[in-house]
């Protein structure tokens, strides 16, 4: 059995997460906004609780589409609230749409927002070195700067634990912990996207 980050456990869906996507440099804007709405909709919850949930995001919120989010009128995120398939919570629900407009700014403004969110590290994942889990911080002054950007933005459920997480979960650092058989997987892949 390879060794993993131990927050992953052994739930299937979990250990499947961990071993194929977190810590994955993202550079497609799809997928950066896709994580965006379901690290909003984790903010109080666990991760696996959302990734539960994922599927029914994906149908519910138009594939994560966001020029047709921006478009969901009141009565359509009203009637979204009553569906058991996603967290229904009105301000994340609400969130999702106020998000989409403002990702749409952006990737209007720095041609995408992949262009806009690896700027903050250069272009190039940040490789960690974590001996263990206790080390991970759960946020870094570069996410309370992103956090900050994000929300003059227009931006919601965008604060710096959520941002460090979705900056986790896209690669953007890579928070394995060195014994992790994935931990020189993503650094590999991290070297394969440096100056992108």
């Amino acid at each position: 059995m390879p060794e993993r980050c131990g927050w992953c456990g052994s739930d299937p869906l979990y250990v499947a997460y961990h071993d194929s996507e977190w810590g994955v440099p993202v550079h497609d804007d799809s997928t950066l906004f896709e994580f965006l709405i379901l690290e909003g909709a984790q903010a109080g919850l666990a991760w696996i609780t959302v990734l539960r949930k994922r599927e029914g995001y994906r149908k519910l919120f138009a594939g994560f589409d966001a020029q047709r989010i921006a478009r969901f009128s009141d009565r359509k995120l009203d009637s979204l609230l009553g569906d058991p398939s996603i967290i229904r919570n009105r301000l994340k629900v609400y969130g999702a749409r106020q998000n989409a407009r403002a990702f749409l700014a952006v990737q209007e403004k720095f041609g995408s927002f992949a262009n806009y969110m690896w700027r903050f590290v250069d272009g190039e994942p940040i490789r960690n070195r974590w001996a263990n889990m206790g080390e991970v911080p759960a946020s870094t002054p570069l996410s309370d700067a992103i956090s900050k950007d994000m929300k003059q933005r227009g931006f919601t459920f965008v604060g710096t634990t959520i941002l460090y997480a979705h900056m986790q979960a896209t690669g953007m650092v890579n928070d394995h912990i060195l014994s992790c058989f994935r931990h020189s997987e993503c650094s590999e892949l991290a070297g394969l996207y440096q100056g992108i």
